[in-house]
């Protein structure tokens, strides 16, 4: 259902019964969390959304957006007063997890809890030096293919298959969900190679004006946090799951042993659960 926030229209589904605790997934589009994943959060009311030029919310031109990263975390803050969800349990996937943490940073009376999977503290760009960057190889493998036809079906699945076969880490790949996950996100993202794009690789963040840097500030979060990551991360490398968790006053880690980016389908039994009693 679209949503009016901010200045912007937001495609918004929910799961679950609106009377029980509120737990808001960031990702990229809704599909950065899968319809299976958001079923198995049983007893909350589970609210996943497309960020703006992604899926079916408002799309202008990812390449070059008239926004910033607080207006995104504007975007999540009006949502949840629009939906009257209240102090929200906010879990953040990869660049949403950015979102996530100046949320609980920034409007920290609507944050009951926060989740921060396959993340880091610091914008897209170099790591701050105490910190592991991308591993260069799997960069090189990632980017250095050629790219697909993003407005050909079968040629976007495929690179997105190539793509998740590179970040998985040993254990996380599942080809068949991987291919039906890149279709789904094909067929609600716009027809335009600039819209694909952003929906599969969340290109935006790449021309989004991130600044102020919010790591120096982990300190001040009071909501109780759990970081959940893969020891097998190529993209964002363990260390940076590592570092939150020490930085963020009484956070849990928990790690995913053999997998990379994001919770794959093999994790859901260990992360469902920990999101349960995290969001409990």
């Amino acid at each position: 259902m679209p949503i009016k926030v901010n200045g912007v229209e937001l495609c918004v589904e929910t799961f679950g019964d609106p009377a029980d605790p509120p737990v808001l997934l960031v990702g990229v589009t809704m599909l950065s969390w899968p319809d299976e994943l958001c079923a198995a959060l049983s007893g909350r009311y589970v609210v996943r959304y497309d960020l703006r030029d992604a899926g079916q919310s408002t799309f202008v031109d990812p390449d070059a957006p008239g926004y910033d990263l607080r207006d995104l975390v504007t975007d999540a803050s009006e949502l949840v007063v629009a939906l009257d969800l209240g102090r929200t349990h906010v879990v953040g996937m990869g660049v949403g997890g950015f979102v996530a943490q100046l949320l609980a940073l920034d409007h920290p009376d609507q944050v009951a809890s926060l989740t921060l999977v396959s993340t880091r503290a610091v914008a897209p760009g170099p790591a701050d030096p105490d910190l592991p960057d991308h591993a260069p190889q799997v960069m090189e493998q990632l980017f250095g293919r050629p790219g697909p036809d993003w407005t050909d079906r079968s040629s976007v699945v495929d690179y997105m298959t190539g793509s998740a076969r590179l970040l998985s880490g040993s254990r996380g790949f599942d080809e068949r969900d991987v291919r039906a996950t890149a279709g789904a996100v094909f067929d609600r993202a716009g027809g335009t190679a600039k819209a694909q794009r952003a929906s599969h690789l969340g290109t935006m963040f790449a021309a989004v004006d991130c600044k102020p840097r919010w790591r120096e500030r982990l300190g001040e979060i009071t909501a109780p946090t759990l970081v959940i990551h893969g020891d097998e991360d190529p993209f964002f490398p363990h260390g940076n799951a590592v570092a939150l968790a020490a930085e963020i006053p009484g956070a849990t880690l928990l790690t995913l042993p053999g997998i990379g980016q994001g919770v794959p389908r093999v994790t859901w039994p260990a992360v469902v659960d920990a999101l349960l009693r995290h969001t409990a």
